[in-house]
């Protein structure tokens, strides 16, 4: 998850010495991208049904997909 003050951040102000903008590096942007994109689905999902781990476990080992 993208820390504000772990990015180099530079802001563009107007006349009046408000910041305006910002300015970012690709690395930091594309980060922010991948968290917005990571809240927006679980944003999508937030009505969906839930199980326990125990249980997800239980599934994945039945089906093969994780093993003892």
């Amino acid at each position: 998850m993208a820390i504000l003050k772990d990015m180099q951040v530079q802001y563009i102000t107007n006349e009046s010495g408000e910041r305006s903008s910002v300015i970012l590096s690709i690395e930091d942007f594309e980060t922010l991208l991948e968290d917005l994109e990571d809240l927006a689905v679980v944003a999508e999902r937030k009505g969906e049904p839930t199980i326990s781990h125990e249980i997800l476990k239980q599934e994945l080992k039945s089906d093969g997909l994780l093993s003892d």
